[in-house]
This record gives C-alpha cells, sequence and structure tokens, in this order.
C-alpha cells in the first residue's frame, strides 16, 4: 500500500498547483520530469524556485539517525515540519520508530502512505476524527497510535466518541512545560486524577507520560533539564502505583528541536521499571534544518563533537527591479518564503552560470510577491541576477511550495517532493 502510494506520486501531472517548475514541462508526470534529470540553473525552471539540497538532507537524516541511537533513543521526528510523505518514508528508513504529528488531517496523509506508528502530540477530542480513529485501529492490528490527554473532562469525550471501539486507543498523560505554558496538566497531583479518569474508561489505555520542553517558561538548559526531570518522576510514581499494568511497554516522550541534548540527558536517568521504557525523542525541523532560528537553537551548537545539522533549502529569486544604488526588489515575497521567525538571508547571486558570495544585500521586509533588498554602495547586482535566500523556520518554508525539486550541488534535480498542508 505505502509503496504504491507513493508511486501515485510520481504519477502526478506536474500543472498549475506547483510553482518553479519549467514550462515546457506541463503535462509530464512527476516521475518523468524527475527522470529527466535537468538543472535547476540552466533548463527552464522559473524564479521563484525553491529547492532542496540532496546531499545535505542526507546527511541530516543520516545525523540523525546516528544521534539517536547513540543515546538510545526512539526516534519519532515530527511531520508537521514538512507533511511529505516521501520524506517521513526516508525518516523511517533511517531508524524513526514512527512519526510523530500535530491534528488528524496529518494522520490520515500518513496513513493514506502506509506510517504504521504515529505519536500525535495533542489532545484529540474531535468525535469524528475518534470515530475514524477507531475504525482504523479495528481495520489495521498492525497500526500503532498514541497521543496526548490533559483532562477528566478530555477523557470523557474521548471515551464516549470510541464507545464500542474494538481497540483501546493509548494515551499518554501530558505534562505542562510550566505556567503560563501551553496545553497539558499543570500538577502531579491533577496529572493523578487524569490518569484515574483514563483507567476508568473502556476505549483508552494509559501507556506512558510526554511533554514538549520548548514550552519551559524563560528556558535555560537548568530549567528544561529541571522540567524533564519532573516527566521523569512522573513516569516512575506512575509505574510504582500500577497505572501501567494494562501495556508492554512505558512511553516516556519529549523532545522538539532546541534541547533534545538535553533530553538525551535526562532521559539517560531513567532508571529500571517494570516494564521496558520507550524514550521518544521527536525533534522535527532538523530534516531541512534552517539559515535562522534553529541554526541558532540547535544543540549541536553546545555538542559540536556530535555532529552538525546543514541547512538544506535554498529559495531561488530574480532581481526583477534595481530602483537605485540602494535598493532592489527580487520576485520573492510571504507567499514564497518563511518569515514568522526571522527574513530571509541573502546567500548567493548567480550571473551568467558564475555564482558568487551575495555581498552588501540584505533582505529588509517582504511584500506579498517582493523582496525588498538593500544594497550597500558597490554591491554587484543587476536586473535578471538569480538571487539565492536562505530561509528560517523549516515548518513555515514546506508549506508554501506542493512540490520541491531536490537538487545535487551542480543543480541536477534529482527528485520532487510532494507535501500535504
Amino acid at each position: 500500500m505505502a509503496a504504491e502510494a507513493l508511486a501515485r506520486l510520481a504519477g502526478e501531472r506536474v500543472d498549475h498547483r506547483f510553482k518553479g517548475l519549467p514550462p515546457d514541462a506541463m503535462g509530464l508526470t512527476v516521475g518523468e520530469l524527475a527522470a529527466e534529470r535537468r538543472n535547476l540553473f540552466t533548463d527552464g525552471f522559473a524564479t521563484p524556485v525553491l529547492a532542496l539540497s540532496a546531499e545535505r538532507l542526507d546527511h541530516n537524516l543520516r545525523l540523525m539517525e546516528t544521534y539517536a541511537q547513540r543515546h538510545g533513543l526512539a526516534f519519532a521526528p515530527h511531520g508537521k515540519t514538512s507533511m511529505a510523505p516521501q520524506l517521513f518514508r526516508r525518516q523511517i528508513e533511517h531508524g524513526a520508530w514512527g512519526i510523530t504529528l500535530a491534528v488528524p488531517h496529518q494522520v490520515w496523509v500518513a496513513r493514506e502512505f502506509g506510517i504504521r506508528r504515529v505519536f500525535l502530540a495533542n489532545e484529540l477530542v474531535d468525535g469524528a476524527a475518534l470515530r475514524r480513529l477507531g475504525a482504523d485501529l479495528a481495520a489495521d492490528p498492525d497500526f500503532r497510535f498514541v497521543c496526548y490527554v490533559d483532562s477528566v473532562r478530555g477523557v470523557e469525550l474521548m471515551d464516549a466518541a470510541l464507545e464500542g471501539a474494538a481497540r483501546p486507543v493509548d494515551v499518554v498523560v501530558e505534562l505542562a512545560a510550566g505556567k503560563g505554558a501551553r496545553t497539558g496538566v499543570r500538577t502531579e497531583a491533577e496529572c493523578a486524577a487524569v490518569a484515574d479518569a483514563v483507567a476508568a474508561a473502556r476505549a483508552l489505555r494509559l501507556v506512558g507520560v510526554a511533554g514538549y520542553e520548548g514550552e519551559v517558561p524563560g528556558a535555560t538548559p537548568e530549567r528544561v533539564r529541571a522540567w524533564l526531570r519532573r516527566l521523569v518522576a512522573l513516569a516512575v510514581d506512575f509505574d510504582r502505583a500500577g497505572r501501567f499494568a494494562d501495556t508492554d511497554e512505558i512511553v516516556v516522550s519529549a523532545g522538539g528541536s532546541a534541547w533534545f541534548d538535553a533530553v538525551a540527558e535526562v532521559f539517560a536517568e531513567i532508571p529500571d521499571l517494570s516494564l521496558p521504557v520507550l524514550k521518544l525523542l521527536r525533534s522535527g525541523a532538523y530534516v531541512s534544518h534552517d539559515e535562522g532560528h534553529y541554526r541558532r537553537l540547535t544543540p549541536f551548537n553546545r555538542v559540536p563533537a556530535e555532529g552538525a545539522l546543514e541547512p538544506a533549502f535554498r529559495l531561488w529569486t530574480q532581481v526583477v527591479s534595481r530602483p537605485s544604488a540602494e535598493q532592489a526588489f527580487v520576485n520573492a515575497g510571504k507567499r514564497d518564503a518563511a518569515y514568522d521567525l526571522d527574513l530571509p538571508l541573502a546567500q548567493v547571486v548567480r550571473r551568467d552560470g558564475a555564482e558568487r558570495p551575495a555581498s552588501g544585500i540584505e533582505v529588509t521586509a517582504l511584500s506579498d510577491q517582493h523582496a525588498w533588498l538593500r544594497t550597500a554602495p558597490g554591491a554587484d547586482l543587476e536586473v535578471g541576477d538569480w538571487v539565492g535566500l536562505g530561509l528560517s523556520h523549516p515548518c513555515t518554508s514546506f508549506d508554501k511550495w506542493p512540490l520541491i525539486p531536490v537538487a545535487e550541488a551542480d543543480g541536477t534535480v534529482v527528485d520532487y517532493i510532494r507535501t500535504f498542508f
């Protein structure tokens, strides 16, 4: 089923839905276009066009696979970053336990493409979605699904929607990261009350605890580790109270893209419990990394001996206006580039097949379809030049591009990544 679904992606026709592709490729299938191995710079691709580096993508996949193995962590990378089933499949091939997701639609996408283990890092109380989930679990004995719970009311809504379900839904109690944080139970006493409600529910099974350390207020290494130790202590207390008697392993899960070194450190301290422990890391932004937010925050800055992620995105734009010596405009804006955390970064300029650093060129603002460039005295930039932009925040880069070329260092496009947002 998964192979057939992925094959159908290659059978999609190139048409108006997909930005930046060569106009003369219209009518080809994606697979046929990929087989032509066109060059991003010389074979008709139209600006703006977002590309992923084939080499850097492969590097990042291998690096996190190695990191998780080295630290004894199971890995369920957050799929909401890319919503790209081809990347989900590559993550699984690189040792991922499963895929983390955030909302039901994302689960249905993953299931369509054969993902058998899903960790929903969110509460799920929608009746229609729960009924479909119950049917999916009944139809596929190999489908493993785990989601958060953080309230007695939520547990009751889930149990009512799942009445008569053939298999229970596995849940983990979400511990909030602190006062003013996002979702999650605020105190250990309230966690116990939610766990009691799960025990009384016929359609649910408590399998562990989880949370998101990225929401720790005023996060520092010390505060993040302190919260992670609270999470571990909660798992230990639940185990001692016999709350995991109905499962065969205990799930303890955390880990975004900014603090996975702290997760590895604290999860290594988990004592022996009554059952095996699935130490589940959920970092997602690593797959493409970025040139801004995560480049600053990545834990590999703190543990350089363990390697370094490489930014894999580049948005290729073209100078369409040069109204003054201090200003230029390229043809990509908010519809094309992530801008919620940082503006794009001008990196390189291409002219007549030659590439050079974008010295003296800065992106200062974005309109819907233009980036505003400030050019320093002497900056060599002309109308028609291609400008390669680095992007910040992968999650809002992927979602603007339904089909993304994957290019090797010389510009040869070897694949196309389909996204589903």
